[in-house]
This record gives structure tokens, C-alpha cells and sequence, in this order.
């Protein structure tokens, strides 16, 4: 987690504790002046309470508006909601990703229940309590919003009588030739499965180019439940970093991607900040004991600069990075979103890659930014899985980038569903603390979670939606230093 994520953190949990120091003075002294048996129910009946209603993290008012801005040139236009239909203004523009802001304001009952907005035959859900700014995700439903046949209403929550619709026209991103960056195996999967599986579709037919994932860490700490194999902790991270590393070369070959465009580079987790910040010393695992990343190359399809010493520093992995740009030449990186993401691996390896290219003489065109991970709010996206993609919460404004949606099959959401479930970090039933409190979620709060994992993942990332900032690489940085001391080619690009 950033610095940030950690404050965060530790502001909830101190809150939390004062309210829950409360509320015990309270229930002892209803039990002293009532009656004793009165302590132990009322115990029973507020962490009850707390699981239903006050277990998630959410690290901001719900009454918060969210802050967004998109490129000058967007089309947008003021739209109706009345009598239960979107009504445009004027004719709907051109452009395949459609976001609808609002206010929404919760009803007394959406305090217990997740608010809803139900669109057509999508589904997307809010924060309890919400009285704010919003963003629906309109995407894939052009045709009935154009027709004025596209249906709205608000389950535990006011609709507003209009709202501002804008239209944001992209590229078939899945037709340019793309490298796929995850910082972890399963980053891909989660993030971009459905699009890196179609762009696997269309170059297997010959009617789309190349594409690549390149995967920068091993993943291998937190290994305490490969500890029952009888094996010691550095064993067991040693066994879960050959699996994972395993994982980032074989599933993607479950979306159409084969072997020989994928590459594993075997850095050790977590240690990419340090990496960065100290680019010539070697940072070894925190947990495996091992400091020679060529243990996890055996199966790459071509040799990389790190491969001479095996050594897990900065440089050696700039070097690798500018060497697969330069391999596969891809027009379009998809990649950690460096404002949006709070893992530190995940902003490292946008900071990393964005470094290779300036020192690249290959220089994509365009970046597509992801979040597999919030600051804010763990639950994002809320509502169950198969529904659509709600803008997250964005509290400080972003650059103003523009957005693709692209929008998922069912069978294409089943199939991302069987990839996440072949990941081994994303494997293993929960704990039952945490099985207990979603059964009384299910129960009291109405929420649901599919069938196909137990992970949260499952119910986060296979979605109606993908999405994606689009921001171009920059070509005006002026020539110097790196952060890596190393002189910078001409002007080159950066985000």
C-alpha cells in the first residue's frame, strides 16, 4: 500500500475503535441500571449490526461529490429523466463510451440497502447513504438511449430531473498492437481480460496485430497457506512464486494469447519501490530467501538484459523493459493507473515503464490506465458481478483524460470468470469470520456474490464493463537525467 492507503487505513481504524469504546460504555451501563442479561444480547444485536451495515472500508463521506473532467472536445449535452426514460436533449453524438452524471440522494431505507440505479437491463450501485455526484456507465446501450427507449429508475435512492450526458468516441483499441503490463499475474486478468482476449481473437484470424503481457513480479509473499505442505516459510514462497509465476504464462493462453508473447521478468513483490529508489543495489524477496530473478525466466521467449546476472535492482529492470518495447513495439501500453492505484507495485510499475520509454527509440502512442485497486473504497466496483461499471470515486481532480468502456459478453465474463479461477493467489476458500459476515450481509444488506470464487475479485472484476484512462505519451519532456541517473535520449515520452 502507498503512504497514503496507510493513513487511511489507520484514521478508519483508530474511528472505529473510538466508536466501538462507545458503544461498549454504553451497553454496560444499559446492563448496570436495566438488567445484566441486557449486555450480552446487546452485544450480540451491535456486531451483528457492525458486520451487516459497517464493515466496509470506505474512506470517505458517502455525502462527498466525485470530481471529474474529461478532455475539452467531449460531447455532452443536458438529458431528462422523466417518466422513467433517459430523454436527450439533442441527437445522440457519435462515440462508443457514454457516462450519464447525476446527483443521487439515498432514501431513509438506502442507509441499509446499497442504493441502485437500474438502467435498461443493467444494474449499478452506491455507496449507503449516498447524496452526491455521480457517474452511471452508460456503454453498450447506444442504441436504446438514442431511441429514447432507455429505461432508469432509483431503487433507495432520488433520481434528479436531469443529468449531463457525456460521449466519448475512442479507437478499437483491441486492433493496435498492445503491450499489456501486470504487475503481478492476475493484474491482467482482472484488468483487461475481456480486451486482451478479443485482440487475441482478431491476430489469431490475421485480422488484428500482436499483442504482449509482460509480467514484472513473481507474487510470491504471503504464502502462509502453502505452509500446511509442511514447508517452511521461504519454501512456501518460493513454491507460490513458481506458481504464479506459471499462472502469468498459461492463463492467458485461456483468452487466445500464447506463450511466445508472454514474458515473466521475476522481480520479487513489493520490492519494486525500492528498486526505483535505489536502482543499482539488489533487492532480494522479503519472504522466499531467493536474490536471482532467472528462476523465473526459464520459459520466456527471448533472452533480456537481466538475464546476464540475474541481479533484482532498478536498472536491470528498466534495461529489460526498454528491451521488450523495443521487441514488440507496441502503439498501445495498458497499464497500472499511477494516480488512481495505491499498490505500491502497481505505481512503481507505471513509474518503471514510463521511465523505459524515454529511454526507448521505440515510442507507443497512447497509455490505457487501470485500477485493480482504490484509495477509497474496497468494495469498487459495488453491486454484484455481471453488472455494469460505475465511475469510481475520485475525490481530488484527475488529469482530464478521456475513458473507454468496452463492453463484455456473457461468455465473455464467464470465460474471465474460469481465468481468474485458474489464478492461485485468487484460490482457497475465505476465512470463516469472513464467510460468516457476508452471510449476514446476504441476510440484512441484501448483497450478493457469485458462484464462480469466493474471492472478492470475482464479484469486482467480471462485469458488463472494462475501463479504461486513455492518455497519451507526452513527447515534450525536455532532455536531462532520469531518475535513474542515466542521461535521457532526445526529447522522449512520458505520461
Amino acid at each position: 500500500m502507498t503512504a497514503r492507503k496507510q493513513q487511511l487505513l489507520k484514521r478508519y481504524r483508530q474511528r472505529k475503535r473510538l466508536f466501538l469504546l462507545a458503544a461498549l460504555i454504553l451497553l454496560v451501563a444499559l446492563g448496570f441500571f436495566l438488567a445484566w442479561w441486557l449486555l450480552p444480547l446487546l452485544s450480540l444485536c451491535a456486531w451483528v449490526a457492525h458486520e451487516a451495515w459497517f464493515a466496509d472500508h470506505l474512506f470517505y463521506s458517502p455525502q462527498d461529490d466525485y470530481q471529474y473532467a474529461f478532455p475539452a472536445e467531449t460531447a455532452q449535452q443536458t438529458v431528462s429523466l422523466s417518466d422513467g426514460r433517459v430523454q436527450l436533449s439533442v441527437p445522440l453524438a457519435a462515440g462508443e463510451t457514454l457516462l450519464l452524471e447525476l446527483h443521487l440522494r439515498s432514501t431513509l431505507l438506502g442507509h441499509c440497502l446499497d442504493p441502485q440505479v437500474v438502467l435498461g437491463d443493467d444494474r449499478q450501485d452506491f455507496e449507503r447513504g449516498v447524496r452526491g455526484r455521480r457517474y452511471l456507465n452508460l456503454s453498450g446501450q447506444a442504441a436504446a438511449l438514442a431511441s429514447g427507449e432507455l429505461s432508469i429508475c432509483g431503487r433507495f435512492c432520488r433520481l434528479p430531473a436531469t443529468a449531463t450526458l457525456y460521449v466519448l468516441g475512442n479507437p478499437d483499441y483491441a486492433q493496435r498492437r498492445m503491450m499489456l503490463i501486470a504487475p503481478h499475474a492476475d493484474d491482467a486478468e482482472l484488468a483487461a481480460f475481456g480486451l486482451y482476449s478479443r485482440a487475441a481473437g482478431a491476430a489469431q484470424t490475421g485480422q488484428g496485430p500482436e499483442l504482449s503481457i509482460v509480467t514484472l513480479t513473481q507474487g510470491e509473499i504471503e504464502a502462509d497457506r502453502y505452509r500446511c505442505l509442511d514447508l517452511e516459510a521461504a519454501a512456501a514462497a518460493r513454491l507460490k512464486g513458481r506458481l504464479r509465476t506459471w499462472d502469468s504464462l498459461a492463463v492467458p493462453l485461456w483468452g487466445g494469447v500464447p506463450q511466445s508473447r508472454c514474458v515473466q521478468l521475476g522481480y520479487y513483490c513489493l520490492q519494486l519501490p525500492a528498486m526505483l529508489s535505489e536502482p543499482e543495489r539488489a533487492w532480494a524477496s522479503r519472504e522466499s530467501a531467493e536474490a536471482d530473478v532467472r528462476s523465473a525466466r526459464a520459459h520466456n521467449p527471448f533472452p533480456l538484459p537481466a538475464d546476464a546476472d540475474g541481479l533484482p535492482c532498478g536498472k536491470n529492470l528498466l534495461a529489460d523493459l526498454v528491451a521488450l518495447l523495443e521487441h514488440f513495439r507496441p502503439e498501445v501500453v495498458v497499464m497500472p493507473h499511477p494516480e488512481l492505484d495505491p499498490h505500491a507495485d502497481h505505481v512503481a510499475g507505471a513509474q518503471a515503464l514510463l521511465l523505459a520509454v524515454e529511454r526507448s527509440s521505440w515510442k507507443p502512442a497512447t497509455s490505457l490506465l487501470y485500477a485493480n485497486h482504490l484509495h477509497d473504497n474496497d468494495r469498487w466496483p459495488m453491486g454484484p458481478a455481471g453488472q455494469g461499471v460505475a465511475l469510481p470515486p475520485v475525490l481530488s481532480p484527475l488529469p482530464p483524460d478521456a475513458l473507454w468502456s468496452p463492453c463484455l459478453s456473457a461468455a465473455t465474463q464467464l470465460d474471465k470468470a474460469m481465468a481468474l479461477a485458474m489464478q492461485h493467489d485468487l484460490q482457497g476458500s475465505l476465512p470463516f469470520k469472513k464467510r460468516l459476515r457476508r452471510a449476514i450481509q446476504k441476510l440484512l444488506a441484501a448483497r450478493q456474490w457469485p458462484a464462480s470464487g469466493e474471492n472478492e475479485f470475482f464479484r469486482k472484476a467480471v462485469r458488463r464493463h472494462e475501463l479504461f484512462w486513455v492518455r497519451p505519451f507526452d513527447q515534450r519532456r525536455p532532455a536531462g537525467r532520469d531518475r535513474l541517473g542515466v542521461a535521457d535520449s532526445p526529447p522522449a515520452a512520458s505520461v
